[in-house]
C-alpha cells in the first residue's frame, strides 16, 4: 500500500497544480483537513475511499486517475472496498471497472460526481439496495442497475451476507 499511497499523492498533487489550486483551497472544496490533504499528497497517509472520491470530485477527475490507473489498486472506507480492475480513456471519456465489496449490513453514501457520470452495478453475490437517494432499487445475484450519479447515491448490503459486485463508472470527456 505504501507504493500506492505515494502514487496517489503524486497524482493528487499533479491534478491540484494543473487546476491552479492551493492545498487549502482543495481541502476546503473537498471538505477535508488541510493537514490530512498534505499527508495524502506526501504519501504518508492512506486515504479512505470516501476521501479519495471527495478529492476526485473536487478536481473533476475520475477516481482511477488518482489511483494511477493501476489494476489491483484497492481503497476502502468502513464496510466498503473497491478494487480497480480496468480503466480505459479515449476521446469520449473514461470507463472505470471496479470489484466492489460491501460487508454484511454496510451502508455507504457517495457524494455526486460530475454531470453526465453514470454508474452501472452488477451484483454477483448477496442482496443490495443501490442508486440515487429516494429512487434506489433492490438487487440480487445477476441483477443490475444503472443511474446518473451527479447527485448523492448510496450502496447498502441487505441481510446477513456481504455483497460482491462489479461497478462500472463512465465519465464523459
Amino acid at each position: 500500500m505504501d507504493d500506492l499511497a505515494q502514487l496517489v499523492g503524486e497524482r493528487l498533487r499533479e491534478a491540484r497544480h494543473l487546476r491552479g489550486l492551493s492545498i487549502g483551497a482543495l481541502a476546503d472544496e473537498a471538505g477535508i483537513g488541510k493537514g490530512s490533504l498534505s499527508e495524502i499528497e506526501n504519501g504518508v497517509r492512506n486515504p479512505t475511499l470516501s476521501t479519495l472520491y471527495a478529492l476526485a470530485n473536487s478536481l473533476g477527475t475520475p477516481l482511477a486517475t488518482l489511483l494511477a490507473g493501476q489494476a489491483g489498486a484497492q481503497v476502502s472506507s468502513p464496510g466498503i472496498e473497491a478494487r480497480l480492475l480496468d480503466v480505459t480513456t479515449d476521446e469520449s471519456g473514461t470507463v472505470e471497472v471496479y470489484r466492489l465489496h460491501l460487508d454484511a449490513g454496510a451502508r455507504h453514501r457517495s457524494a455526486g460526481h460530475a454531470d453526465g457520470v453514470t454508474e452501472h452495478l452488477l451484483v454477483l453475490e448477496g442482496r443490495a439496495r443501490v442508486g440515487r437517494l429516494r429512487s434506489q432499487v433492490e438487487l440480487g445475484p445477476g441483477d443490475s442497475a444503472t443511474w446518473y450519479s451527479e447527485v448523492t447515491h448510496s450502496y447498502a448490503a441487505l441481510g446477513d451476507e456481504p455483497v460482491e459486485s462489479v461497478l462500472v463508472i463512465r465519465s464523459p470527456a
